[in-house]
């Protein structure tokens, strides 16, 4: 039914462009025929205003894949280099938050650790929407800054790094089989806002699901019981991620454009100091305005990657993978 429901969308949201391009058109010819410009340009400049829903509607033929209409959780982690990394890390919480409030998705903070000085160590969102995951997947990787650091007294250029990662959040319809004694569980007192309760108990979850090395925590609720119920269905999602991502490894693997750049690397750099450029190294899309990049304007990025991820499944090599 759902995929009934979000079909029909697709394809009254189609037929509603074609008939909105149809009558500006039909306008633009009759404003012509009768030297009525105001007409031609009004019908004009509804058609301008048209190209962005196209847009819109263009990324969502890009989604298709099978857990792309999900809900997704965004794990972010800073990299080497101290109280710098960290106040990335949280830069990157913030751009992401900003991105999912522009396209009205909800968004929960289910795990933080703040950095001693600055900025966050690593954080865990939750983004609820309709094809959250679909549109955050192509963001799994290391991101780059280049700027002059505040918290240099010299003023000097610094590199700082972390990394993004998008999972998922899976239904009760996928079966994720997992062994309990598989996995390592700690509880531990929260660390944030919460009051005196979320300081003084062992609230706090975390797993270790030994085989594959997958950590995941959470902290949002005040009870262990309700913290452990998400973070077992965190795991499952990380692990049913990562079944995508050796597919997907594996279609990379015979792909002959494949390039350097895959899961776990440095796929886009931000460069504040010298010069003002955002750059997706994947897909060489480029951004001068790096500000409005980190306010949340993503998805020309997120279109780009996609289609490119589009068209390496178009060539044919799934049909070469076991």
């Amino acid at each position: 039914m759902r995929k009934r429901q979000d079909l029909d969308a697709r394809i009254s949201a189609v037929l509603r462009l074609e008939q909105t391009i149809e009558d500006n058109v039909g306008l633009i010819e009759l404003g012509e025929l009768e030297g009525d410009h105001a007409i031609v340009a009004e019908a004009e400049k509804a058609l301008t205003k048209l190209q962005v829903e196209v847009a819109e509607q263009e990324l969502e033929t890009l989604l298709s894949g099978e857990a792309d209409g999900n809900d997704s959780y965004l794990q972010i982690n800073a990299g080497a280099g101290g109280t710098e990394s960290q106040d990335w890390a949280s830069m990157l919480m913030r751009m992401y938050t900003r991105w999912a409030n522009q396209n009205k998705f909800k968004v929960s903070v289910l795990d933080e650790h703040s950095g001693e000085e600055a900025g966050i160590k690593s954080c865990t969102l939750e983004i609820k929407g309709h094809n959250a995951y679909g549109k955050l997947k192509t963001e799994s990787g290391v991101h780059r800054l280049v700027r002059i650091s505040p918290y240099d007294s010299n003023a000097r250029r610094h590199t700082s790094f972390a990394s993004v990662w998008a999972y998922p959040v899976i239904d009760d319809n996928i079966d994720i089989q997992i062994n309990e004694s598989d996995c390592k569980i700690d509880t531990y007192r929260a660390s944030g806002a919460g009051g005196q309760h979320i300081n003084t108990t062992d609230s706090a979850v975390r797993i270790t699901h030994q085989p594959t090395g997958i950590v995941v925590a959470c902290q949002a609720e005040r009870s262990q019981h309700k913290n452990r119920a998400t973070a077992w269905k965190m795991l499952k999602a990380r692990l049913y991620e990562r079944e995508l991502q050796l597919q997907q490894e594996k279609i990379d693997a015979v792909n002959a454009k494949k390039t350097d750049i895959g899961w776990g690397h440095q796929i886009r750099s931000y460069v504040l100091q010298p010069y003002q450029l955002v750059k997706d190294l994947r897909t060489g899309y480029t951004s001068t305005n790096p500000a409005s990049v980190l306010d949340g304007s993503l998805d020309d990025f997120i279109q780009a990657s996609l289609a490119k991820r589009v068209q390496g499944l178009d060539s044919g090599v799934i049909e070469d993978i076991d």
